[in-house]
């Protein structure tokens, strides 16, 4: 059980960190979509 927690976890890291990143690159990728 000890190793499902942990790499539940480290899912739900990886997946908020990517999120995150997805919401901070889409607005300055579709910023620079549109200004060309």
């Amino acid at each position: 059980t000890l190793w499902k927690k942990k790499g539940y976890w480290t899912r739900l890291k990886a997946f908020s960190l990517a999120q995150s990143i997805f919401t901070g690159n889409s607005k300055s990728f579709f910023c620079n979509k549109y200004k060309r």
